[in-house]
């Protein structure tokens, strides 16, 4: 196995003080990088386990923070800081931009070959950043099949990629059919996964405290969302040799 060096940045955004984490691949020269973005509970160990896999594979990974460093455990309390979030594509991109600020600076970044992934919220950011016209290698999002503003999809310059689960509530079939209507309208090279017979988070572990409604873990689909998203990595922003 490759070594791999993390550590903790923290850095601000949306009025918060964000702590994310920062996962390097072995050696010294600019490497690929990658924004890794949570679902709205926050980022916990799950996906700062997925920046350092990353950074296994070679690439410079930020998993970023979405809540200042919290996680939250009471899904009322998450959707109070989350739904008005979503609703701002502004406060968005300010999040997303302050991660990808703190991952520029990485010395090992190179700048001009970025994607982001997300999960939930962190995928809605990661798309957020596309409309804003970040010049991105690709887009991979899991359980995000948020729309933007009229007419800034056309900004998008790379590949998009999402999955979602067939018997997601959160994501249902019309929010499906409004992505990509928005993505083939933008002229987008995009590609929708439906994963059947998953829930909303089928990507995520199952936590010990109470869910939303319609959230579930699917090991085998979690697993194949995966390997998706580092096939697209691996076809847009390959690591060099």
């Amino acid at each position: 196995m490759t070594t791999v060096t993390t550590r903790t940045v923290e850095y601000p955004a949306d009025g918060l003080t964000m702590i994310g984490h920062l996962a390097l691949p072995a050696g010294t020269g600019r490497r690929p990088a990658v924004l890794v973005g949570p679902e709205g509970p926050g980022l916990n160990d799950f996906q700062r386990r997925r920046a350092d896999a990353l950074a296994e594979l070679g690439y410079v990974a930020m998993a970023f923070d979405i809540n200042g460093g919290r996680w939250f455990t009471d899904p009322q309390e998450m959707l109070a800081r989350i739904t008005p979030l979503l609703a701002d594509p502004d406060r968005m991109r300010g999040i997303g931009h302050a991660a990808l600020d703190v991952l520029l600076a990485e010395p090992r970044t190179d700048p001009d070959r970025i994607a982001a992934i997300g999960y939930g919220t962190g995928g809605a950011i990661a798309l957020e950043l596309g409309r804003d016209g970040v010049d991105l290698r690709a887009i991979g999002t899991v359980n995000a099949l948020t729309t933007g503003r009229p007419g800034e999809a056309a900004r998008i310059r790379c590949p998009v990629w999402a999955g979602v689960g067939s018997e997601d509530p959160i994501m249902p079939p019309a929010q499906r059919d409004a992505f990509a209507a928005e993505m083939q309208a933008a002229g987008v090279d995009w590609r929708l996964v439906v994963y059947g017979g998953a829930l909303h988070a089928f990507h995520h572990p199952t936590v010990g405290h109470a869910v939303l409604p319609g959230v579930g873990h699917h090991p085998r689909h979690a697993q194949r969302a995966w390997h998706d998203i580092v096939a697209l990595l691996a076809e847009c922003l390959p690591v060099p040799e």
